[in-house]
């Protein structure tokens, strides 16, 4: 009965040496894990949504200026990166055509293979509750596509009950990539908190996913 004893002991701390390395070779991945959230953003919403999202990936910010251009070096931020995420306003139906014109300048990485089997994400903001916000990620998800990355979904359960918030997790109730709504005449700094938080754990969710792939993770 003492060796039975001993032997499960000695099996349980096993168990919990492997738990303990896979932990600590998780986190030293993690801190390896090159990030980029590139956006646009018309007004402000999409910049703080793009924020909460680069906090929670450990992840550089790349702005698209109003022409649709980026900083020449940070195309070189983005072939080097382990995670790519994707942000835009929904404007008329998509992504703003300052966004557009950033996905048809990354057809120069696309000829050249830079972006294959990154991962990817993306998110955006509108100021109607639907606003076809749908559209926009399902556009994400073709230039992942496109480039032939890897798309990172939600893993949120929806707020959907008569108890539900404005400041509630995921409140839009979207899988494919995090939602904001944010009235027409609210500021930036008026955003649901809710959304912003869900915006950041979903940021923290790819970079745990790509941190998996990485070859140092057994």
């Amino acid at each position: 009965m003492a060796t039975v004893i001993l032997n499960r002991l000695s099996s349980h701390r096993v168990i919990q040496r492997r738990h303990l390395l896979k932990a600590i070779i998780m986190t030293q991945t993690l801190s390896m894990i090159k990030s980029v959230v590139v956006y646009h953003s018309g007004y402000g919403h999409t910049e703080r949504m793009a924020a909460a999202v680069a906090e929670g990936a450990s992840a550089t910010l790349v702005p698209i200026d109003s022409e649709g251009n980026i900083a020449e070096d940070a195309w070189a931020k983005l072939n080097a990166a382990d995670v790519i995420l994707f942000g835009s306003p929904t404007y008329m139906g998509g992504p703003s055509w300052q966004f557009k014109k950033f996905a048809d300048a990354s057809s120069k990485p696309w000829f050249e293979g830079k972006w294959v089997n990154k991962i990817f994400g993306g998110f955006t903001n509108s100021a109607s509750i639907n606003g076809d916000k749908l559209n926009t990620l399902a556009y994400f998800f073709l230039l992942a596509g496109q480039h032939g990355g890897i798309w990172v979904n939600m893993d949120i359960k929806s707020s959907n009950t008569k108890a539900s918030l404005r400041d509630d997790l995921n409140r839009m109730g979207s899988n494919i990539g995090p939602m904001a709504q944010t009235p027409a005449d609210a500021s930036p700094e008026e955003m649901s908190s809710g959304d912003l938080e869900t915006a950041r754990l979903y940021g923290a969710r790819v970079a745990n996913i790509a941190a998996q792939f990485h070859p140092m993770n057994p």
